[in-house]
């Protein structure tokens, strides 16, 4: 199966996240997520970014982002900070709930980040955070050390790319490890485009009419699509509905 992941790194633009002396969480973010990024592309993953340059959004636009990637999971890259420089280090790896296969990517990450150095803070629930409650894919959200421990900072400076590849690792391996066959969706296709803003005017006009619509890149198209059900009679009457609405559809499965 190919995955596609969003990556999220965490705060950006006028958010610079927590700040110690004149480092921000933004710029450590940002670095990590690219480097992990590139790691899952050369291993066939789909990576999509919510964002690539020093740019702002709010939570609740990251994971409307991301549930219209129609991604497999959301992986949210942050750090840590305590009220006192020093206080804490070590990394954890946030949760919805410790459910399903995200907890056990989790916990798989927490241990990587540990035989780097890391202390292994564990993995905890946070049903509060909204990139979290509002996704609907499996996510997570990686505290990958405390910014005002010097003791962390020295480990996520000196071995970058060791933790990129630790963490990539551990998706990887986690998705290897899969064993329960995903199930078949039948999804209602309504068009496919190479300019997203088309895809977008197309999106937003069957939303506005009720229809669960949402945009999936594939082949460098822009496919919006409608529905997923495990029942071809329930996609049949999606098409119908869609039909008598006036779109040309065509029933897809994935």
């Amino acid at each position: 199966m190919a995955y596609k992941i969003v990556l999220d790194a965490g705060h950006g633009g006028e958010d610079p996240g927590a700040v110690y002396i004149d480092r921000k969480e933004k710029d450590d973010n940002l670095s990590l997520a690219l480097a992990v990024g590139k790691i899952l592309e050369d291993n066939g993953i789909d990576v999509v970014y919510t964002r690539t340059t020093d740019i702002y959004q709010t939570p609740f636009e990251k994971a409307r982002f991301a549930n219209e990637t129609g991604a497999d999971f959301f992986i949210s890259f942050h750090r840590n900070s305590s009220p006192e420089s020093g206080q804490y280090n070590g990394v954890e790896v946030l949760v919805y709930d410790k459910k399903g296969i995200k907890y056990q990517m989790a916990e798989n990450i927490v241990g990587a980040l540990g035989e780097l150095g890391f202390k292994e803070l564990g993995v905890k629930e946070r049903p509060g955070l909204v990139v979290l409650r509002r996704t609907k894919m499996p996510a997570l959200l990686i505290e990958t050390g405390f910014i005002n421990s010097d003791k962390d900072n020295q480990l996520f400076d000196e071995k970058l790319q060791e933790i990129a590849k630790s963490i990539a690792d551990a998706i990887l391996g986690t998705l290897d490890e899969e064993t329960v066959e995903s199930p078949l969706y039948y999804r209602v296709q309504t068009g496919a485009f190479r300019s997203r803003e088309n895809a977008d005017r197309m999106l937003y006009q069957l939303t506005d009419q009720g229809f669960p619509a949402f945009i999936l890149k594939e082949n460098n198209l822009y496919k919006v699509q409608v529905g997923a059900y495990l029942q071809l009679g329930n996609a049949v009457n999606m098409e119908q509905r869609l039909r008598d609405a006036g779109y040309s559809t065509v029933i897809v499965t994935r």
